[in-house]
């Protein structure tokens, strides 16, 4: 993997926090900025994948791929969100097919 490097403007109350961070997990700066991002873009990911399977735009596989997941652990995520993923009405057209 190839690294390249970034920089950012941050509030000194930020960087505080940053401090904390670093000293509780006993990181140096760059590891625990590459470590926050890493976080902050998966759960990103998941938030996304979660959003689109919710608003029908993708299928449950392409979902857990694009948050970078394995089906069964996408579909724990889905449970905790607490979202409706498959609609009512094939819901109701299985349930009719089923009687």
């Amino acid at each position: 993997m190839t690294e390249i490097t970034i920089s950012t403007r941050i509030s000194s109350e930020l960087e505080k926090e940053l401090e904390v961070y670093m000293k509780t997990e006993h990181l140096e700066k760059s590891a625990a900025v590459r470590k926050l991002l890493f976080e902050a873009i998966q759960r990103w990911r998941e938030e996304y994948a979660i959003k689109l399977l919710a608003d029908g735009k993708t299928t449950i596989s392409k979902a857990a791929e694009i948050a970078g997941m394995d089906i069964w652990s996408f579909i724990a995520k889905i449970k905790e969100a607490k979202i409706q993923w498959v609609k009512d009405e094939i819901i109701e057209h299985d349930l009719e097919e089923f009687k």
